[in-house]
């Protein structure tokens, strides 16, 4: 009994240390997460340091690009189509053969009025000699001016009908010629819009397109008050315009253009004049029909402080931008942008060359939050 009682003992104290362990091991654990609730790191952002440089006053554009020449291939004669010598998009050079109308009826037809050109010819033959042995006889008294008439008519008539046989000649050898599709152009030609075997002709409509893309036109409309401020700075200043463009995921387009037409006439709704500016397009990186951003830069370079776009933040009351200053806290500062160029905004006041701006994670942080940095480049 007293061995029984002494083992009760034991194992009542083994399960109270344990317990106690227990219950100090989980307030040690609420501490802890007590302890990281209450002191969070610092969130991590990433800034860019306020850069200073010298950009040209810039005006932006919603442009067109538009082909230099663009030629819709016709068929002049009906038939049915036998041949399609090219391949959907390639280029092609002047004169090249790309559709082949069905010639066989044509040439037959050629072949039939060649037999009616000899056969006119014999028949002009036979009045001229008929002629002159009239004109013979006339001569000799032996005959009469009333059948040297009928036959002077009768070689009229002959070589009359030779001539409208060669004409007709003239004319199958020109519908032959249409049978052969050339391309009148050196370009890039688009899709076939009808296949081999169909009939075609005149009515059936463009049968493949060809636009030269090597140099290539850029429209945009431009306001007149845009037009009267640029005549003012052309005076002041003679310094020709840089013409330049931007694609569809915002990147420069690398070859400059320069403007080689402006509108004579103004469109009275909108009020703008339509320029025009050439570039070239070695590359065929321009589409006929693409949208672009024109931009002009006029003027002399002007020293500027940029920034990314993404770093602009716009509320109620204006745009503003979060600066992480020495103490690597949070502080809101109100700015004024200009125009930008490419993915940077020029900065005409609010910042100073060298402070650094958030980019990323500003929707983590709020002004007088120490933060923890890491610079990027602009």
């Amino acid at each position: 009994m007293l061995k029984s009682g002494g083992w009760s003992l034991h194992l009542a104290y083994a399960r109270w240390r344990w317990c106690l362990a227990l219950v100090l091991l989980l307030a040690a654990c609420d501490d802890g997460s007590k302890k990281t609730a209450t002191e969070p790191p610092a969130p991590a952002v990433t800034v860019v340091v306020v850069a200073k440089d010298e950009i040209r006053p810039s005006i932006s554009f919603t442009g067109r690009v538009q082909a230099q020449d663009k030629v819709e291939l016709r068929a002049r004669v009906e038939g049915f189509l036998d041949k399609r010598l090219f391949n959907e998009g390639q280029n092609v050079k002047d004169g090249d053969l790309l559709f082949v109308i069905e010639q066989a009826p044509y040439k037959a037809s050629i072949d039939e009025i060649n037999a009616s050109i000899e056969k006119a010819q014999a028949a002009l033959k036979l009045a001229d000699t008929e002629v002159e042995r009239q004109s013979t006889l006339l001569s000799r008294q032996t005959g009469t001016q009333q059948r040297l008439d009928v036959e002077t008519a009768k070689q009229s008539d002959a070589r009359g009908e030779l001539a409208r046989q060669k004409a007709s000649l003239e004319k199958a050898q020109l519908q032959l010629s249409y049978t052969e599709i050339r391309a009148p152009l050196a370009g890039r030609i688009g899709r076939a819009t009808v296949s081999v075997g169909n009939f075609v002709g005149p009515s059936t409509g463009p049968l493949a397109t060809i636009v030269r893309q090597d140099p290539i036109y850029v429209t945009f409309p431009v306001t007149q008050r845009e037009m009267l401020e640029f005549r003012k700075e052309r005076q002041a200043e003679p310094v020709d315009p840089v013409i330049y463009i931007r694609l569809a995921d915002d990147s420069r387009y690398p070859h400059p253009g320069k403007i080689d037409f402006v509108d004579v006439t103004v469109n009275p709704g909108t009020d703008t004049v339509q320029v025009r500016a050439v570039f070239p397009n070695p590359d065929r990186m321009l589409v006929d029909g693409q949208l672009v951003s024109v931009v002009a830069e006029v003027g002399k370079p002007q020293a500027s402080l940029l920034i990314p776009q993404q770093a602009i933040q716009i509320d109620q009351s204006g745009a503003f931008v979060l600066v992480v200053d020495s103490a690597s806290k949070v502080e809101m500062r109100r700015v004024e942008v200009a125009a930008a160029t490419g993915q940077q905004l020029a900065v005409t006041k609010g910042l100073h060359a060298g402070e650094k701006v958030i980019t990323e994670g500003v929707q983590k942080v709020r002004p007088g939050q120490v933060v923890q940095a890491t610079e990027m480049k602009s």
